[in-house]
């Protein structure tokens, strides 16, 4: 009986390393942060109700810290973005892109807005990349605008 357990034991054991040698060789290597960050795609407008938008943008993936934050500085004329909106975003290593969606709240209905988008990591140090200025109108109320695909 001893031998049965001893046994046991030893294919368990066997079959949990057998386990963690497939997750393991499951997950690809990180991908290398770029030397140059640059937003790649957007920044643009996903949907506006009458009161919040979500804005979003893909970069290189930065480097630094995994934690990171996309802001927004935006306001209602275009040389006094003086309003911030910031989401937190954890970097995927394995992915050469990152896509940063900020939502901005408290937004005035059936009003256009100007904005401009950056990175930074969550020490503070900014990404290096910040995009032009753009805009887009808030939906009149009880009304959505939608700008962007959805992603699937």
């Amino acid at each position: 009986m001893n031998r049965v357990v001893v046994k046991l034991a030893i294919t368990a054991a066997a079959g949990s390393v057998l386990c963690s040698s497939q997750i393991g060789a499951q997950n690809p290597p990180p991908q290398k942060p770029a030397e140059h960050v640059e937003i790649t795609k957007g920044p643009g407008l996903e949907v506006a109700h009458d009161d919040l938008a979500i804005i979003r943008w893909t970069s290189t993936n930065p480097g630094g810290d995994d934690d990171h934050l996309a802001v927004i500085h935006y306001g209602t004329d275009p040389k006094n973005l003086n309003q911030t909106a910031k989401s937190h975003i954890r970097l995927n290593r394995g992915h050469a892109e990152t896509i940063f969606r900020v939502r901005m709240l408290d937004l005035k209905p059936d009003t256009t807005y100007y904005y401009k988008v950056t990175s930074m990591g969550a020490g503070g140090q900014s990404d290096g990349v910040e995009s032009s200025v753009n805009h887009f109108t808030t939906a009149a109320p009880g009304q959505v605008t939608s700008a962007l695909p959805q992603p699937n």
